[in-house]
Order: structure tokens, then C-alpha cells, then sequence
């Protein structure tokens, strides 16, 4: 197989059907037509098969903090595969649900003929309750793929990291096998378009597939939430997604590793909001960076003790990178492939809930309400232009988020009270919200993945960051001032 079995989790283990007229892929996470394990292996099922490929790719409204920033990029990533599917012998169903519960019985109808179900294997959110369900519903064969990172999450056989060092010490003893076996750029590339089977024409009255001439018309007629504006500068899709990769790695690749923690620098890659809907991959990104260090993938280093430096033997910039998007991000899916409750306080190493609960009766230097917060009404200019920015452009400058995570915990009444403003606000208005890697962030906002630092009010022996401290050590000047004010639409 070119999938191999350590990315396949069986949910229903029957035979595929060989008198079903289709397979289905359910994409729901892997939003994108390159370097997709899940897209690889449907079609693996589909040729052997012989049957054709259909490509359910649906969005619900009902789902928890849906709004038009969010709806409108997915929508946008909808788009540009609808464009790029056309092409292919792939046949591709987009469905946007017009009202919560309108979209229930599609995938079962769908796949009521199917010799098998194939869908994306994501930790994180609604998306495991939701494949389990439909798993218990289905009677055909389906598979879950997991094409998240480098590494298999099968690897680590259920064991949770308690650091990024100890997680990156097991990725670079296990990586090398993992990367015997990539995706396929292009899977699609060489085939030409077939004929639809007849189940397609029988579902459109029931559920309508979303057109996308006029993207803000069919934003303004759903009932999510229209206060969270579209982010106009940032267009969802593969394509934009693949311009941005471009852009970093020509312009900001070689800054990263000092310039990324200041904000004026603008060395970021900016990559997380394609990451975290799929609209691109680690694997694709591994791929880009590999051409422009004329580079194999296979690590150089001879370090494989857990540090930092010396694993990949590229240049510095590509190294520090590689260690955000591989060791940082994987870990972050390990946490919430193995922790059942990832998402909760009580998820929290014991020291750090120790430390926090001894201190949680300590005097505050401010208390603000969540409107305050939300509203970025402080006292802190700072803390207001990270919160700024997150209200009006859907994300926010990396290290600024750990300061505003940071403050959110000495502003609260309890630290469990932060934790869920904390939640509430990124995943509201962050575009790369609602996955594994913003939960790492904000977690470790109180200790997850740290060690225990001096002790202090309010913090004890969590980690202590200030603004002043900001003020002195980063680039700010351009930021406050790029952020001194919301503009709505």
C-alpha cells in the first residue's frame, strides 16, 4: 500500500463492499488535493476497485463559535478545490448547511451504495465525536487516515510528552522509518474527468451542493455569527496557502530564527490558519523547504538526544523552523490524540495545578470583566494591540499571544476562569483556533510542556511574563502602532 497501515485506523472493520457503485472520501480535516494520505487512500481503494471516487466536503452551522470569519475561509478552501476537482476523475460534492441539522442523513445517503468510507483521522474539537458517530451509523467499511504531521500519531502507541524536549527526542529516534513513506504530491494529476455515479443526482434536492460565484451572499443568508467579520486579507485555499509558503520561505526563512519573536520584523510565517483547516500540510511544507535547502528529507545531524540544534544539519533559519512546525505542532497532536481531556484544567500537570491553587485566593492588580477583554478595554496597550489584532485580522502574532495568555491569568479570578476566557477568545476569533496547536498554546499559558519557575503571586511557580518586558527585549514600535484601534466592517 502506499499508505501505510501505522496512518490507518479502522472505525468500521468490514471488507470493502466489491457490488458498492463509489467510494467516498470525507473531507473534513485534510481540506486539500496535494500531499493528502486520506485522498491517497481512497483512491487506493477507488482503482482497486474500480469504481469512481466521490469527495464529500461539507460544513455544518451549528457547530460551537461559528461565524462568518470562519465559514468564509473554509468556504474559500471549498472553492479552490471545487475549481481544482473539476479537472480530475474525482467527483466533488461540496455541501454547506444552511441551517443546524439540515446536513444530518448526508454522509449515511452517500454512502448507502459505497464500497467504503475513507475520512480524516483529526484529535481535536467536534471532529473524533463526530467520526465515532458516524461510524456507529455506517455499514460499509470506513478508515480513518492520519496525515497531521510527520510522524504517525501511532508511534507513540497512546503515550503522552510532559515536554517538548522528551517529545523531541522520540521524534528524532523514530522519524527516519516515518519518512520511507510520504503522500503523493499530486494524486489526481494525470486523471481526467467521469461521469458522476447516480447517487449524486439523487441527493441534490435533499441537500444542495453550495455554489460560490457569490461568496458573501451565501455567507449573509446562514445563521452563524456575523459580529466575527471575514478577514478580507487572508483568502482561505490551497492556493493562497501555497503563495504564503512561498513568501516565507523566499523572504522570511532566514530571519526566523531571531526575527519571529519580533513582531515589526514580520518573520513569522503566517502559515497557521492554512495549517489549521488543511488547506496545506506538514508534509507539503517539508517538501517546499527541502527544494530551497537542496536537501533530501533525510536528516544530516547526528544529534539525537532531544536538543534542538544538530538533528537536521540544515541552515539555522530552516532548523528553527522545522522545530516549530514538527516538534512544537506534532506534539501538540499527541497531547490530544492521547489525553481524553486535553481541553481541561484538571489536563494540567499536577505541579502546575499545585502551584495555582495555592495561589489562587492572591490579590490581583486588575480584575477585568470578559467584555473588558474582549473589547481590548486595559489598561495595558500592549495586552490591548495583541488583542487588537486578534479581533481584526483573526490571529496573532506568536510570542504576543503568550503575553496575552500570560495576563489573561493574572487578570482572572481563578486560573480555572482564565483558562476559559482564554479558550473562548482564541477559538472565537482565531482563524487558526479550535486545534491541537492553540490548545499547546494557551495550556502552556499555565504550564503544560513547562517546568516550575521562581515563585510569585498570583503565578506561584508558573512562568512570569510581563509588558514592560516586551517593551524592552521586542520590535514593537510599528505593532502598537498598526494596533491602536479595531476596524470593524
Amino acid at each position: 500500500m502506499s499508505v501505510p497501515s501505522s496512518r490507518i485506523r479502522v472505525l468500521r472493520d468490514v471488507a470493502p463492499d466489491p457490488n458498492g457503485t463509489h467510494v467516498v472520501y470525507w473531507m473534513i480535516a485534510a481540506r486539500r488535493t496535494r500531499f493528502n494520505f486520506a485522498l491517497d487512500r481512497a483512491l487506493e481503494l477507488s482503482r482497486h476497485l474500480e469504481r469512481p471516487l466521490v469527495i464529500l466536503e461539507a460544513l455544518r452551522t451549528g457547530y460551537p463559535w461559528a461565524s462568518e470569519r470562519l465559514h468564509a475561509f473554509i468556504i474559500e478552501g471549498m472553492a479552490d478545490n471545487a475549481a481544482r476537482l473539476a479537472r480530475t476523475s474525482a467527483h466533488h460534492y461540496a455541501y454547506v448547511e444552511p441551517e443546524p441539522g439540515h446536513g444530518s442523513g448526508l454522509l449515511e445517503a452517500l454512502s448507502d451504495k459505497a464500497c467504503a468510507v475513507v475520512t480524516d483521522d483529526y484529535p481535536c474539537f467536534f471532529l473524533p465525536n463526530m467520526v465515532a458517530s458516524a461510524a456507529r451509523k455506517l455499514h460499509v467499511r470506513m478508515e480513518a487516515i492520519d496525515g497531521n504531521g510527520l510522524l504517525p500519531l501511532s508511534f507513540a502507541e497512546g503515550h503522552s510528552f510532559p515536554t517538548a524536549y522528551s517529545f523531541r527526542r522520540f521524534l528524532q529516534t523514530n522519524l527516519d522509518r516515518a519518512l520511507t513513506n510520504l503522500p503523493h504530491v499530486d494524486p489526481l494529476a494525470r486523471s481526467t474527468p467521469t461521469a458522476p455515479p447516480a447517487v449524486l443526482h439523487t441527493l441534490h434536492t435533499r441537500y444542495p451542493p453550495a455554489r460560490f460565484e457569490d461568496i458573501d451572499r451565501l455567507l449573509a443568508a446562514l445563521p452563524i455569527d456575523h459580529e466575527v467579520a471575514r478577514v478580507r486579507d487572508l483568502t482561505g485555499g490551497h492556493s493562497a496557502a501555497l503563495k504564503r509558503l512561498k513568501q516565507f520561505l523566499a523572504q522570511g526563512l532566514a530571519s526566523y530564527p531571531e526575527g519571529r519573536n519580533h513582531p515589526d520584523q514580520h518573520a513569522a510565517s503566517g502559515l497557521s490558519p492554512w495549517l489549521h483547516f488543511g488547506h496545506t500540510g506538514t508534509h507539503e511544507i517539508f517538501h517546499a523547504l527541502c527544494d530551497v535547502e537542496a536537501w533530501d528529507g533525510v536528516p544530516r545531524g547526528d544529534q539525537r538526544k532531544g536538543t534542538r540544534d544538530g538533528f537536521w544539519g540544515l541552515s539555522e533559519g530552516a532548523e528553527a523552523f522545522l522545530d516549530q512546525l514538527v516538534t512544537w505542532r506534532e506534539v501538540s497532536f499527541n497531547t490530544a490524540a492521547t489525553l481524553p481531556d486535553y481541553d481541561k484544567y484538571k489536563s494540567l500537570p499536577a505541579w502546575a495545578q499545585t502551584t495555582l491553587r495555592a495561589h489562587a485566593a492572591d490579590e490581583r492588580p486588575e480584575l477585568y470583566t470578559l467584555a473588558q477583554l474582549e473589547q481590548a478595554k486595559t489598561r495595558d496597550p500592549v495586552w490591548n494591540a495583541a488583542q487588537i489584532e486578534l479581533l481584526r485580522d483573526g490571529r496573532m502574532h506568536n510570542y504576543m499571544r503568550m503575553l496575552w495568555g500570560k495576563k489573561i491569568l493574572e487578570w482572572s479570578k481563578s486560573p480555572e476562569q482564565a483558562l476559559e476566557r482564554l479558550i473562548h477568545l482564541n477559538n472565537k476569533y482565531a482563524l487558526d483556533g479550535r486545534d491541537p496547536n492553540s490548545y499547546s498554546g494557551i495550556f502552556w499559558t499555565l504550564g503544560r510542556y513547562d517546568r516550575a519557575w521562581g515563585e510569585r503571586p498570583v503565578f506561584g511557580k508558573i512562568r512570569y511574563m510581563t509588558s514592560d518586558s516586551a517593551r524592552r527585549k521586542l520590535q514593537l514600535r510599528a505593532y502598537l502602532a498598526a494596533n491602536k484601534s479595531v476596524t470593524r466592517e
